[in-house]
């Protein structure tokens, strides 16, 4: 199992955070997790660029990287700005692109795709 793919299972649990309703003891650690969650951002995307994963678990690590982050984008010159339009967009999606993001990540995982 390669570290993407538990990044991208870290980042789908955070993502995805308000559908775990009916797991209260995982949706209280996930919840823990959620406190850090601008720390891990910039750690997934960090690590994705450092490693060159530029596949379809890059892109969508990115993705929920940037969505963690969103309140630290505009800091960045010149580009802040528009990444934290694009950022806010992609968080009305949250949930399903964390969703989406757990499902990649998990079969990643156990290797069937």
């Amino acid at each position: 199992m390669d570290m993407i793919h538990i990044i991208n299972i870290v980042a789908g649990l955070i993502l995805c955070v308000s559908f775990l309703d009916a797991l209260p003891s995982l949706q209280k650690f996930v919840k823990l997790l959620g406190g850090f969650d601008t720390i891990i951002g910039l750690i997934i995307i960090i690590y994705v660029a450092w490693q060159g994963w530029f596949d379809l678990y890059g892109i969508v690590a990115i993705f929920a990287g940037l969505i963690m982050i969103v309140g630290i984008l505009p800091m960045i010159p010149a580009i802040g700005k528009s990444l934290e339009k694009f950022a806010k967009w992609l968080g009305g999606f949250q949930g399903i692109i964390g969703i989406i993001i757990l499902i990649l990540g998990a079969l990643g995982a156990i290797g069937t795709i």
